[in-house]
């Protein structure tokens, strides 16, 4: 058996494909720890953009500022990993789909992860979320321009470097799939991924309720209930005109 991969992990796509409920199941691994979204990754690597010439009078200029950053970001998520008795960290922050080439040059041998859920689905969890005009975005260019920037970028890599992993098939067969996904990050099978709900996990106060109620009467931790969702007419409207072919080409 090959020995664990330290590699750092990144969950994208775009929001409300499902990245929660993979980061939970990958807490859940003894080996790697992946705590709440960061949100700051960005803004700690663009300080050199917005205060470059205050930086450089340090002796600091931008390669040295990005390898700073990428150092104190890995200890930040190695020593949360470490005090929760893990040796390998992983973030899941959607927003950071937008930003692959950054991540990319901070962390040059990192492994992607892309969640992909259908768009109309996404359309709909963004409008329970976050109101209709969220929605709306989303169906005309959000859910597109997340999916193309990811898998633009994923073609570029190694394939031991980005991999596509689709919402459906992940709570329709989870084991399956996950066996898939801790293989493609060389870690070893462990079934207790599967009860990730039992795990301690650092969760907000929203996502527990929200989790319950889209569970509904069934027990399992994995449900398929928010797999076709029903959007309005123009929202479909929208939504085909706004996603082009992708939604064709991804077999939705």
């Amino acid at each position: 058996m090959s020995q664990p991969d330290y590699r750092p992990i990144f969950i994208i796509g775009c929001p409300r494909s499902g990245t929660t409920l993979l980061r939970l199941m990958l807490d859940s691994h003894p080996h790697i720890s992946c705590g709440p979204e960061s949100h700051f990754l960005v803004d700690l690597a663009d300080i050199v953009i917005r205060h470059g010439a205050r930086i450089e009078r340090f002796g600091v200029d931008k390669e040295q500022w990005y390898e700073k950053t990428a150092t104190f970001f890995h200890t930040f998520h190695l020593e949360y990993a470490q005090q929760r008795g893990k040796q390998r960290w992983a973030e899941k922050t959607p927003k950071y789909t937008r930003h692959l080439p950054l991540v990319n040059q901070l962390y040059p041998d990192c492994q992607l992860i892309h969640m992909i859920r259908n768009g109309r689905d996404v359309v709909s969890s963004y409008h329970k979320r976050w109101g209709y005009m969220s929605a709306v975005k989303t169906a005309a260019y959000r859910w597109r321009e997340y999916i193309t920037l990811a898998r633009d970028f994923g073609k570029t890599l190694p394939k031991d470097r980005y991999y596509e992993l689709r919402y459906e098939a992940l709570v329709s067969d989870p084991e399956m799939v996950l066996r898939g996904t801790f293989e493609f990050l060389q870690e070893p099978w462990v079934p207790d991924v599967l009860n990730y709900e039992k795990a301690p996990h650092d969760v907000n106060n929203l996502y527990q309720t929200s989790t319950q109620e889209f569970r509904g009467a069934s027990d399992g931790a994995v449900y398929t209930s928010r797999i076709g969702k029903d959007i309005d007419p123009f929202l479909k409207t929208v939504m085909r005109l706004g996603s082009g072919h992708l939604l064709q080409e991804l077999g939705y």
